[in-house]
């Protein structure tokens, strides 16, 4: 691994069981993840995507790609437009700094709307 390497992309379809799933799992339950109807009456067309869910998302891409032995060390991310249920989102990544097993990754994962996640995992990958 060495600085300016991409990771391949992660087409993941945005689909209603993974929104409300996620949002269950992570104990998160706000009406806006699982209520279309409250959802659009807060002024969202749909329900949406949680930061915990998508914050596993990123997780699993750095973690598929770089293995079992990868461990995420820091994972600071932020979110953009919001993932809607019928969407795809994309994850791509590109390595920014390798320092000995540790590794900086800028992730991006666009929907149909834009940037829904951007921001920078650090990940140490024992040889």
């Amino acid at each position: 691994m060495k600085p300016g390497d991409e990771l391949p992309p992660l087409r993941i379809p945005i689909t209603r069981t993974l929104i409300v799933a996620g949002a269950v799992a992570s104990r998160d339950y706000q009406d806006v993840h699982h209520d279309a109807e409250l959802a659009r009456e807060k002024g969202s067309p749909d329900i949406f995507m949680n930061i915990l869910t998508t914050n596993g998302l990123v997780g699993r891409y750095i973690t598929d790609h770089f293995g079992p032995r990868a461990v995420l060390r820091r994972v600071a991310i932020r979110l953009g437009a919001p993932n809607h249920p019928g969407d795809t989102m994309v994850l791509t990544g590109t390595i920014t700094e390798v320092d000995g097993d540790m590794a900086s990754v800028r992730v991006v994962g666009a929907n149909g709307l834009g940037n829904h996640v951007t921001g920078t995992v650090t990940v140490e990958v024992t040889r």
